[in-house]
């Protein structure tokens, strides 16, 4: 799913692939720094494999 993610922001923030990674990986440092222990572990196991809809709902965050 990290890899959609980046793709994603890629398409809708009109960024380098790069550029794209550091936001993505800033973000989900950001939320599990945030969040209970537990729900971190959570995070991670979903960006390991989560479903298309979550991806859908996170290309609303970037018009175009």
């Amino acid at each position: 799913m990290m890899e959609e993610l980046v793709k994603l922001v890629v398409q809708k923030a009109g960024v380098s692939e790069t550029q794209a990674r550091t936001a993505v990986e800033t973000m989900v440092v950001f939320i599990k720094q945030h969040l209970p222990n537990p729900y971190g572990a959570q995070v991670d196991a979903m960006l390991r494999g989560a479903s298309q809809e979550l991806l859908k709902g996170f290309g609303s965050l970037f018009p175009k």
